[in-house]
């Protein structure tokens, strides 16, 4: 081929592709249509690390589609209470909202299900169950009758057992407390002589401080940290055997999401994933040197005693029971659970835990 041929056949070339370029601009921008939607947190601005979840939710789908898909966030309060934030999603009031299922579970006691309950699943677990175990599209037929679709949003891991004004070394111990604590374990401490008391986060302190309650759960080292139990409640149990993989979740309107185009929709299922893993990761990465700090400033860290802990899972089996038996949908769920607990843990206390175990006992040794 000649210079002069050479030349003529790469500017038709150029052009062409130019010409593609440009016909395809108009086919991007139908994909990927301008849609603008509010998402209610249950969470305070404070609390980086959860609240934090709606934000990288929001920054990856914008990022995605070029800013033509627009998730605004709005922290507890700004426009519905924290503890609504499911209901006005599912009323339409919003699009969206980012929370923890369990917060529900007065009007049904399957929303815990999707979260966590008493003795189920670590982080780990909850996430095999709900991405490979079916839980996604089993939680998802039970939102359906709410008005909702929901996906993984977050996870905080294992959490703690909560602050205490005195020790707790027995059952008796416990008998008469007075505990801020909800959900699944209030009904199960409660058969125990707790008295479970429901109170948001920015009275907790004050009521320790008062007297007016003996003892407040929150969430783990990082979060806790913050609003500065240790000062009038310096014993700090652990682990939180109610939440040992607490999954929180981004529900979305269920014919808004409907309504939305496939790609938007996969979009979204991708980029809750994604947040879901950001979350853990965050916090496995900031609770090590929150809890260094907590003991360093007084925090007396210590284990729930085997009986104690022993009494607490006797107690949820027979919470279970009497929900498995007068609750079908909340039967089915638990059913999957429990059916994956036993092969998970099976598992896990092979490789994982015998690792695991090793490298504790090198860290107490002072080799890492």
């Amino acid at each position: 081929m000649d210079r002069r041929s050479f030349i003529k056949n790469a500017s038709l070339g150029g052009l062409a592709a130019a010409g593609a370029s440009a016909l395809a601009s108009p086919a991007i921008a139908q994909a990927n249509p301008k849609i603008n939607w509010r998402l209610a947190s249950s969470f305070p601005k404070s609390l980086d690390t959860i609240y934090g979840g709606g934000e990288v939710l929001s920054k990856y789908v914008s990022e995605a589609t070029d800013g033509n898909f627009q998730i605004q966030v709005f922290a507890a309060g700004e426009i519905v209470p924290g503890l609504q934030a499911a209901d006005a999603a599912a009323a339409g009031t919003v699009e969206a909202c980012h929370t923890v299922a369990y917060y529900y579970w007065g009007k049904d006691p399957t929303w815990a299900l999707g979260a966590a309950v008493p003795f189920a699943l670590n982080a780990r677990g909850m996430n095999a169950w709900h991405y490979h175990g079916g839980g996604i599209d089993l939680f998802n037929e039970f939102l359906a009758t709410q008005g909702l679709v929901g996906y993984p949003g977050g996870n905080t891991g294992v959490q703690m057992g909560g602050w205490f004004r005195k020790e707790i070394k027995t059952v008796a111990d416990m008998q008469g407390l007075k505990m801020r604590i909800g959900g699944f374990a209030g009904k199960v401490v409660e058969k125990l002589g707790v008295v479970p008391q429901q109170i948001a986060g920015g009275d907790i302190y004050p009521a320790l401080e008062k007297g007016t309650i003996d003892a407040a759960e929150w969430v783990g080292p990082y979060d806790d940290e913050k609003l500065g139990f240790y000062k009038v409640a310096p014993y700090y149990y652990y682990p939180g055997w109610w939440e040992g993989g607490p999954t929180v979740h981004a529900m979305f309107n269920k014919a808004a999401f409907d309504g939305l185009p496939k790609n938007y929709q996969s979009l979204l299922r991708t980029a809750c994933q994604a947040t879901d893993a950001n979350m853990l990761q965050k916090y496995d990465y900031l609770n090590p040197s929150a809890i260094k700090r907590l003991v360093a400033a007084g925090a007396k860290l210590s284990p729930f005693s085997a009986e104690i802990l022993s009494a607490c899972f006797d107690k949820a089996n027979e919470v279970y029971a009497e929900m498995e038996a007068t609750n079908p949908t909340f039967k089915k769920i638990w059913d999957s659970i429990k059916a994956f607990r036993g092969e998970y843990y099976l598992n896990a206390q092979i490789a994982e835990y015998n690792y695991d175990t090793f490298m504790m006992i090198q860290q107490r040794g002072g080799k890492l």
